[in-house]
């Protein structure tokens, strides 16, 4: 997420400049001001081959290596909207478990139900605090004997070191992979990879290519294939139709289908409920698994304390509110936090945020010291009773009887 995520300018301060370069066969940007060489112990900086194409700028983080915008963000959202948009994922992190307790060891790990996960198969997943925190949201996907796990950039190796300790005695060997993902966004995205001679699985499905494979998820059609092929495979996607879409461009359209975004939408509090990954990474009959307690509680007898919203931003101010800022009423009194913000290309600058569960559409909200306003959609929950079969207000009548 770029300084001004979806702002009017694109960050100031710095000048960027294409320059050749023979990491991963293309043309990456550079800063002519970090002069400082590199330590020979230092992990390599990602650079992605698509910061060669025309127009491309540079995001900052948690999105560093990948293009912000390739020089009309507001065009590449409505491709990505209405035709084929290519969104560059090779930054994310990607490993690979082989191993045959693979899939038994990562059911007891995550919140999803894989054990009998069959080949070809892809789905989200957690792995929760003791306490049921979010700490890693990933994708497993299912192929060969080999279970890829792949998640937010930057965060693969805390990843890997917490499934190294959690190895013991099963037959898995963790590490990380040189792949990259690639995605297609929008209506035209199954035209486009067919066009591209590509396979295009069906969703919740995966299935093997050269040196890597195809999905499709939710978000559309991704592709895993060698860093190192990252360019060639963008370029047969883009004649094929597609259009190459930055990181601004997804993210506004991420935060008008609400998709929240670990580590930005999210904080060290949040719990699944809170941000709709109870529905899509946790299975609710599995249990045995760190955190599934708070899990369970907070579905069964409880409500979350915090829900994810919407905010629709005064556009009339040169500055927007940043990925951390806090969410107060009129009167001062802090409700939330925001998450992900950007300009979308109809509803102008919009944000996510986690606010208190009890916060209506109809209240004033100030987001980083920026009018906003909840979106109508995104009303208080009705209180239902709850799902256990046994009501927590009966409770005191039980424990007198």
């Amino acid at each position: 997420m770029p300084h001004h995520p979806g702002g009017r300018r694109p960050p100031t301060g710095r000048r960027i400049e294409l320059v050749d370069c023979a990491a991963y066969d293309g043309c990456m940007a550079a800063d002519p001001a970090a002069s400082t060489p590199t330590p020979p112990t230092a992990e390599p900086v990602y650079r992605s081959a698509l910061l060669g194409l025309p127009g491309a700028v540079p995001a900052e983080a948690p999105d560093n290596g990948v293009a912000w915008h390739y020089g009309d963000p507001i065009a590449e959202q409505r491709a990505a909207d209405r035709a084929t948009g290519l969104v560059d994922l090779s930054h994310r992190d990607v490993l690979a478990v082989p191993g045959t307790d693979r899939l038994t060891w990562l059911h007891a790990l995550t919140s999803q139900a894989v054990q009998d996960l069959a080949d070809g198969s892809t789905v989200d997943a957690l792995i929760l605090s003791p306490h049921g925190h979010v700490e890693h949201h990933l994708t497993i996907t299912d192929l060969g004997g080999v279970s890829y796990l792949d998640t937010e950039p930057g965060r693969g190796a805390d990843l890997l070191s917490y499934l190294e300790s959690m190895r013991f005695w099963s037959d898995v060997q963790p590490a990380p992979t040189d792949l990259g993902l690639l995605a297609l966004a929008g209506p035209s995205a199954v035209d486009t990879a067919r066009a591209a001679g590509l396979p295009v699985p069906e969703p919740g499905s995966a299935v093997t290519i050269a040196d890597g494979f195809v999905r499709t998820t939710p978000a559309g059609i991704e592709i895993a294939v060698p860093r190192t092929d990252i360019g060639d495979v963008a370029g047969r996607l883009i004649a094929a139709g597609a259009r190459p879409a930055g990181s601004w461009a997804i993210t506004a359209l991420r935060i008008a289908g609400r998709r929240p975004r670990l580590g930005v939408d999210t904080d060290e509090r949040t719990i699944p409920h809170e941000v709709g990954w109870l529905e899509t990474a946790v299975h609710l009959d599995k249990g045995c698994y760190r955190g599934q307690e708070t899990v369970a509680r907070v579905h069964n007898l409880g409500r979350p304390p915090r829900r994810l919203v919407l905010l629709n931003l005064d556009g009339s101010v040169e500055t927007l509110p940043q990925p951390g800022d806090a969410v107060l009423t009129a009167e001062g009194r802090a409700v939330g936090r925001v998450g992900s913000v950007a300009h979308h290309h109809e509803s102008g600058p919009i944000a996510l945020a986690l606010v208190k569960r009890a916060v209506s559409p109809d209240v004033p909200l100030l987001a980083g010291g920026v009018d906003a306003v909840m979106d109508p959609d995104d009303a208080v929950p009705a209180e239902g009773p709850p799902t256990s079969a046994v009501d927590r207000r009966s409770l005191p009548d039980l424990r007198r009887r």
